[in-house]
């Protein structure tokens, strides 16, 4: 295929994506959604610039987060062309047609890696960007220097996607180098002197110079050329992951009657994957937690509370765990059968359990090599609360269609705003207990556990609102 076809592709590709987002949320309501991010962002700037946090401090944990964001993203890789049609119905994406048309899949997987990345520039790291706008420019800043910074941010999400996509290209094709690697990684960055950030496109914002723009961005191409080499489409969801005796020796021991927990467990085993995508995604909300506890207690005054941080924003991962369990689910299906909504979300909040707690409190016991171990007891209680607030309040908002609630703007602020009656003054108590430990500590654990009572409630009253739903 020529350049002029790989542009016209591209563009079909673009196209392809605002009609399918217009179709599912209409066209105002998608296009509301950079300036919903946009007073976001600026909110959280001004609450991190009016609590004395140094620029480059946050420049920085922007930049870090946008990388974790693009891992997330990245992890859409192990969805395959089955889950994509059971989210989207009978469509067929242009990514999905290498079979019929004359392009190959390497070029396909290129294209829609371009796509992404100018889509998601646009549609939130340019809000994000502009939201930063006022602080920088009182900071001295010129303007060129946002652009660089939309530009900077942009490259570590495309940095953060192409190590995703890398990692599991690896692992669909040898897990022992996978985790070859990871450790080779790992003891680089925990026992050399070698500075990581160095190669990222951080190092491009803080020293624009053409040194660092081959430093910065060339891990980053790099990154994005080996995850298209590795990548392998997933046709067949089954394939390779048939070993279910540790999920159906779970399940047997669950209050399941109808058996729907132990479905919604094997379908996140035989999907694409499996429970190891559960693993990763919660995975990138540790790094994220710590990074943010670091920079925080690097950055400003404040000495906060690692074990209410952790099991907060671990707690709030529960999202894309719900995602991960619902990814093949069909309401209208479940009309054909002798059960509920209600009972097919008591059986998703029994599986969702069982993989995110040992994962959620895996990783706590992992930050105990980093923070007192006393704090983190605290988010060992934190942590199962806001996870069952948050299945609620996805299931009570989203029903069995959580990825439609991301874009569509109105369902996305309410979401947002449940979430944030929870997170924020979790994280308040957080940041406020090196004043007033012991206030601090039994404010979090009762809001929790107010929030978990909330969430039971929320996923009782989902039941019966989606079955109305789907009634009318």
């Amino acid at each position: 295929m020529s350049g002029v076809g790989t542009v016209r592709l591209l563009g079909a590709m673009l196209t392809e994506e605002w009609r399918l987002h217009t179709q599912l949320f209409g066209g105002r309501r998608f296009a509301a959604f950079p300036l919903f991010v946009l007073s976001l962002a600026a909110g959280a700037f001004a609450l991190l610039f009016y609590t004395g946090a140094d620029h480059l401090a946050i420049v920085g944990g922007l930049h870090a987060l946008v990388g974790f964001f693009g891992l997330q993203v990245g992890t859409l890789g192990l969805i395959g062309r089955d889950a994509m049609r059971n989210v989207l119905g009978d469509v067929t994406l242009i990514v999905f047609t290498s079979r019929t048309l004359p392009v190959s899949w390497r070029r396909l997987l290129g294209v829609f890696l371009l796509k992404d990345l100018l889509y998601y520039s646009v549609l939130f790291l340019a809000p994000i960007a502009l939201a930063y706008m006022p602080l920088a420019l009182a900071q001295g800043s010129s303007p060129l220097e946002i652009l660089l910074l939309w530009l900077t941010l942009t490259a570590v999400f495309a940095l953060g996607v192409g190590l995703s996509l890398t990692l599991v290209g690896l692992a669909s094709r040898s897990r022992p180098a996978l985790l070859g690697i990871v450790a080779v990684l790992a003891a680089v960055a925990l026992g050399t002197p070698v500075d990581l950030i160095a190669f990222t496109p951080y190092a491009l914002y803080a020293s624009p110079s053409p040194v660092g723009a081959v430093q910065g961005l060339g891990p980053t191409v790099v990154a994005l050329a080996f995850g298209l080499l590795a990548f392998e489409p997933v046709e067949d969801s089954s394939r390779g992951r048939q070993r279910l005796f540790p999920v159906a020796a779970v399940a047997d021991l669950l209050p399941d009657r109808n058996g729907l927990a132990r479905r919604a467990l094997v379908d996140v085993t035989r999907s694409s994957g499996s429970v190891w995508k559960v693993v990763f995604s919660m995975g990138v909300l540790f790094g994220v937690a710590a990074l943010l506890l670091l920079q925080l207690a690097s950055a400003t005054a404040l000495d906060p509370a690692a074990g209410i941080g952790f099991g907060t924003l671990l707690g709030l991962g529960g999202f894309t765990t719900y995602t991960w369990l619902t990814q093949f689910d069909e309401a209208e299906e479940y009309r054909r059968l002798p059960v509920t909504v209600g009972d097919v979300l008591r059986g998703k909040l029994l599986a969702y359990l069982v993989l995110i707690l040992p994962t959620g409190l895996a990783y706590l016991a992992l930050a105990a090599l980093w923070f007192p171990t006393g704090e983190l007891l605290v988010g060992a209680v934190v942590f199962p609360l806001v996870a069952v607030y948050v299945f609620g309040l996805t299931a009570y908002v989203a029903g069995l269609s959580p990825t439609e609630l991301l874009f569509d703007t109105p369902r996305f602020m309410l979401f947002g705003a449940g979430l944030s009656l929870v997170s924020v003054p979790l994280l308040v108590a957080s940041l406020s207990a090196s004043q007033a430990p012991t206030a601090a500590t039994v404010g979090a654990v009762a809001g929790s556990a107010v929030a978990a009572a909330v969430g039971l409630v929320l996923t009782r009253l989902a039941g019966p609102r989606w079955d109305e739903r789907l009634r009318t």
